[in-house]
């Protein structure tokens, strides 16, 4: 394989992490495990897996709501933008009470139902502004992050020392 199917080959890996990195549900929290088991080093997996699961936040924070009023007006996703906006609002008690740190902390904790999607839309429904919103979620973000590449990366070097001993 020549140097230009390298490259192909390795921004083809990247391109995959990043993009399953900005998928809702999954994030980070899927992709770096993903990047690590695509031969990533846990660094880079990381880095990679951070920059997909932050780039859908701008676009959430500045068009979720136009998008929802338009969804609204029609009856075939009124009831998906009223159950969306039902369960993250019932998610949402820490981030109501304690602003800034209440969102840190529902991205980062690496549990179904948060993250940065749910985080985010939260940050809009509650009108956070943001210059408040983005660096909580980048903060929270950040540490779900780390978490999960420590979590994946002693996990991983666990399943080779077994495979090894057998």
């Amino acid at each position: 394989m020549g140097i230009l199917g390298k490259v192909i080959e390795f921004l083809s890996i990247e391109l995959t992490v990043l993009l399953t990195a900005a998928l809702p549900i999954i994030e980070l929290r899927g992709a770096i495990p993903v990047g690590m088991s695509l031969g990533m080093s846990p660094p880079h997996a990381f880095f990679i897996s951070f920059i997909g699961s932050m780039l859908p936040v701008p676009v959430i924070i500045f068009t979720i709501r136009p998008i929802f009023k338009e969804m609204k007006k029609t009856r075939l996703f009124r009831g998906f933008v009223d159950r969306i906006t039902a369960k993250t609002m019932l998610r949402s008690g820490r981030i109501r009470r304690y602003g800034f740190w209440g969102l840190i902390l529902f991205v980062a904790i690496p549990l179904p139902g948060t993250g940065v999607w749910t985080g985010t839309l939260a940050s809009v429904l509650l009108d956070i502004r943001f210059k408040t919103a983005f660096p909580a979620i980048f903060i929270g973000n950040l540490i779900a992050g780390t978490a999960v590449m420590m979590l994946s990366h002693g996990a991983m070097r666990t399943l080779n020392l077994i495979s090894s001993l057998m």
